[in-house]
């Protein structure tokens, strides 16, 4: 089961779960021992596959970082906080967890897509 950190410890993920908002983007940086980066990818496709299928998910994708680190990113898009408070509390959620390697360490943080006028639009 892989171990839950903070991304920003005076903002932790239970304090970002008492919010209203919508739509939200998890970003979830995992790091891990290089030995169990099969087993991490075979748990991610599975809890991906299990997340992509409930009410609100929008899209995920997960990335790999450069340079042989046994670093990886998850990028979730939601259509509100609502529903992903609704698909990480269900039990076979839950269960899924129990499939990460020892050594994987997750770092969760909720972010809003921000307009900045003349480069990206909200």
């Amino acid at each position: 089961m892989s171990r839950l950190e903070p991304l920003d410890e005076r903002y932790p993920m239970q304090r970002q779960l008492g919010l209203e908002a919508a739509p939200v983007v998890l970003i979830n940086l995992f790091t891990l021992e290089a030995a169990e980066e099969a087993q991490f990818l075979d748990a991610w496709r599975s809890d991906a596959a299990f997340m992509t299928q409930q009410p609100g998910c929008i899209s995920t994708q997960l990335h790999r970082a450069l340079g042989g680190s046994s670093m990886f990113l998850n990028y979730a898009v939601w259509d509100s906080l609502e529903a992903f408070r609704a698909a990480r509390i269900r039990p076979d959620f839950v269960t899924k967890r129990l499939a990460y390697p020892a050594s994987a360490v997750a770092r969760p943080h909720l972010f809003q897509k921000l307009a900045v006028p003349g480069i990206c639009e909200a």
